[in-house]
């Protein structure tokens, strides 16, 4: 089997990749978000270029190894929420959010050599209204600071919600495992 490449430093990429049962690295892919955020303000967008810019700078360095770059993107319309760093920017973001339809925008790009497939998962999510109160409680108890969009739904963060519409919900943590299963026996990899 080819060398597999997970070209992020998330915890909860790597948990989700583990549950294929298949070896893999994990490397920093170094890229400067920031500078990419600027240069777009289509949420979708943002997400693809990321994970791009993420596979394609592991790549660089080996070229034949299944690199897996991924991006996800917390977006209300075109306002794009990140990670909030804090708590008071937590309960600010899930202020924002409560009571509205929202976007997680999983996008994934699969590089071997000059083999690329990439692929975008949308998961539409409506929070519930809360107190002050609540929210305080919730962030408390997840600590959900380094989350695009304040919350952990695998956790205590699925009292926030009313509804949640999508294809895997494995792209709400991060890393869309159906559709990554099917592309990576694409590129050759046997699962289970």
């Amino acid at each position: 089997m080819p060398l597999l490449l997970l070209a992020s430093t998330s915890p909860y990429r790597r948990e989700l990749l583990e549950r294929l049962g298949v070896a893999f690295q994990c490397h920093d892919p170094a890229v400067d978000e920031g500078a990419v955020h600027g240069s777009t303000s289509n949420p979708r967008q943002l997400a693809q270029t990321l994970a791009a810019a993420k596979a394609d700078a592991v790549s660089k360095q080996r070229d034949d190894a299944i690199v897996i770059g991924c991006d996800q993107v917390c977006a209300l319309g075109r306002e794009v929420f990140g990670k909030p760093g804090s708590a008071a920017a937590a309960i600010a973001q899930l202020e924002r959010l409560q009571g509205r339809e929202h976007s997680l925008i999983t996008a994934v790009a699969l590089r071997r050599g000059t083999t690329r497939r990439d692929f975008v998962e949308t998961t539409q999510l409506t929070m519930r209204q809360m107190s002050r109160a609540d929210l305080e409680r919730y962030v408390a108890v997840d600590d959900p600071l380094d989350c695009a969009g304040s919350y952990k739904v695998e956790r205590a963060g699925i009292a926030l919600f009313e509804r949640i519409q999508g294809e895997d919900h494995t792209a709400i943590i991060g890393l869309p495992l159906m559709r990554l299963c099917a592309a990576l026996r694409e590129f050759g990899v046997d699962l289970p």
